[in-house]
């Protein structure tokens, strides 16, 4: 089982008087389907939540009751799609921003970075899982205007299932023509 993420991210943001928002995003890797990324703010003093992990390690079923209790004790959430990171709105003051892996300068906000924040941050953690459910929602909807692709069981990965219908079907609009496997197939965009 994945380590359990901690407090302790939040606690020394609390000590501050500041809140932690905890920053994560699901679908970078994947051929097909959106980038989603979510936002999550705990109020200070809260208690941890049950059963968070990294979303990865997680069953989808678990991810999605996870992702209700999330909603339930969080100040305040925000999950957007496509390229969007975090909308151009007030955060709470005052606050401080922590997403996971490396920094990314271009979101335009202060933030510090933690590499497998996902693992060792609740605010991350719930962040990923609030993305992670989100992005299969909407991949679990295009599998049926796409069956041939099967996103319903890969949501978009390079499966061998997903890889074969791809040579032969080629790829549709919700597919990353950039990427390598689809620019190796050198099919007419």
């Amino acid at each position: 089982m994945s380590p359990r993420p901690t407090l302790r991210q939040e606690r020394a943001a609390w000590a501050e008087e500041r809140l932690l928002v905890g920053v994560d995003e699901a679908g970078r890797g994947p051929l097909a389907g959106p980038v989603v990324a979510a936002a999550v703010v705990f109020p200070a003093g809260c208690a941890a939540v049950r059963g968070l992990r990294d979303s990865k390690t997680l069953p989808a079923h678990i991810r999605l009751k996870l992702a209700d209790r999330i909603r339930q004790r969080a100040l305040g959430f925000g999950v957007g799609a496509i390229a969007v990171l975090l909308r151009r709105t007030p955060l709470p003051q005052p606050h401080r921003i922590l997403i996971d892996g490396l920094p990314l300068p271009e979101i335009g906000y202060v933030h510090d970075a933690l590499i497998d924040g996902d693992a060792r941050c609740q605010s991350i953690s719930a962040a990923a899982i609030l993305a992670k459910t989100v992005r299969d929602l909407l991949m679990h909807r295009l599998a049926r205007r796409y069956p041939v692709y099967k996103w319903e069981t890969n949501v978009g990965y390079g499966t061998p299932e997903h890889q074969e219908a791809l040579a032969l079907e080629g790829p549709c609009r919700h597919h990353r023509h950039t990427f390598a496997p689809l620019a190796q197939l050198a099919l007419p965009l």
